[in-house]
Parts: C-alpha cells; sequence; structure tokens
C-alpha cells in the first residue's frame, strides 16, 4: 500500500476534473460507433487477417501503437478526436476476425451479446469502485505492466505450444487485469492525474476492447464444445 497516497481535498472533484471525466464517457459512447461500423465492414468482406498468426500479433501492435503516438501527439487539438474515431474503426474492424468464428457457431448471436453484456457490467462494477476509492492508484500502473507482460508472453507461449487450458487461463486472467486498469484508469481521472479526455478515452477503449475480447473467446470455446 506504499505506493497508494491520499491526495488532499479528493473527497469531492474539481470542476476541471467533472470536465474531463464528463468528455470521456460522452467521447467513449460515440468511439463504439466506428468500432461497430468497422465491425461490419470486417463481417461483410470476410477479413479474416494476414494469415499466421504472429503477422497478425504484429499488425495489431503496430496499429496500437502506431495510433497511439498519433492520438498522443494531436490530444491538444480537435484531430485527436478524429485520430481516436479512425484508431476505434480500425480496432472494431480487426475484432471482425473474432466475430465471424463466434458468428459461426450455432449459438453465436447469444455468445456476442452475452459478451458485450458482460463487458458492461464489468465497467459499470469497476466504475463504482473506483468511484469509492479517493487516493490516487499511480503507483499501481508498473505492477498493471508487469502483469500484461507476463499474460502476453503466456499467451504466445499457448499459442506456439497449442495449450487451450493455457489459452483459457491467460483470457481470464486479460478480464481481470484489464478491469484493473478501468478502475486505474478512472482513479487517475478522479484524482486529477490524467487532465487530458481524449488520452483517458483512448485507455479507458482499450481496456474495453480487451475485456469484451476475451470474455467473447471465453465464450467461443464454451460454445463450441457444445
Amino acid at each position: 500500500m506504499s505506493n497508494i497516497t491520499t491526495l488532499p481535498g479528493a473527497g469531492s472533484l474539481s470542476a476541471s476534473q467533472n470536465r474531463v471525466l464528463r468528455n470521456t464517457f460522452i467521447l467513449l459512447a460515440i468511439s463504439m460507433v466506428p468500432t461497430v461500423a468497422g465491425a461490419a465492414l470486417g463481417l461483410a468482406i470476410g477479413f479474416r487477417g494476414f494469415g499466421a498468426w504472429w503477422l497478425n500479433l504484429l499488425g495489431l501492435l503496430a496499429i496500437a501503437f502506431g495510433f497511439g503516438y498519433a492520438i498522443e501527439r494531436t490530444k491538444n487539438s480537435g484531430a485527436g478526436v478524429a485520430v481516436l474515431l479512425a484508431f476505434t474503426f480500425v480496432m472494431g474492424f480487426w475484432l471482425s476476425m473474432l466475430l465471424g468464428r463466434v458468428f459461426e457457431l450455432k449459438n453465436g448471436a447469444t455468445l456476442v451479446m452475452y459478451a458485450f453484456g458482460g463487458t458492461a457490467t464489468i465497467f459499470a462494477g469497476m466504475a463504482a469502485i473506483a468511484s469509492t476509492i479517493k487516493r490516487s492508484l499511480t503507483g499501481l500502473g508498473k505492477f498493471l505492466w508487469i502483469g500484461f507482460l507476463v499474460g502476453l508472453v503466456a499467451a504466445i507461449g499457448g499459442i506456439v505450444f497449442a495449450l487451450p487450458a493455457l489459452m483459457i487461463t491467460v483470457s481470464i486472467l486479460f478480464v481481470g487485469l484489464f478491469s484493473a486498469w478501468i478502475v486505474y484508469d478512472l482513479n487517475q481521472i478522479i484524482t486529477g492525474g490524467e487532465t487530458n479526455y481524449i488520452s483517458a478515452t483512448l485507455s479507458i477503449y482499450i481496456n474495453l476492447f480487451n475485456i469484451f475480447s476475451n470474455l467473447l473467446s471465453l465464450l467461443g470455446i464454451t460454445g463450441d464444445s457444445d
């Protein structure tokens, strides 16, 4: 707990913190529109990635870091919103690979709705938790990154060595990890550590994207075994 410090006057949000929080939620809601549009386009054309799993992984990392850099460079202007929405469109398009596989299952549409509902429930729960924490969780960030890197290595190992049990474990780990990251990111806004709503939206969007995709993967495995 030594990494968590109490902030004076953290019991109530300032006008600027309220504004960042409000704008973040509004932009987050808007970002769902291009995400759905991108996913619909990917499904319509039957996008299945670029072949080998490692090519898809490199492609996803390139998209994430490339757009992340561009968003950070433009976050203080209206262009930042446009770049963020372009990013969410591309991520929706990328998500269509997973959606396509799940929709091929006999109960695929139901599984997608379950994953969506689970993601929304987790977000609401983590937001409620974040609202009760009146201390900065800045020190938690490095542990979340360590957990992510460990999970990424484990996921690659599960793919390379064809270990379904490990992949299921990693998906569960990632759902928990990115749920904790939502609390962390909202806490950064609430305690004044994050003052840019575009950056905040990017972080929370990535968390939700990963929670949804991992829940969908878990449900897809279960549905496929029925």
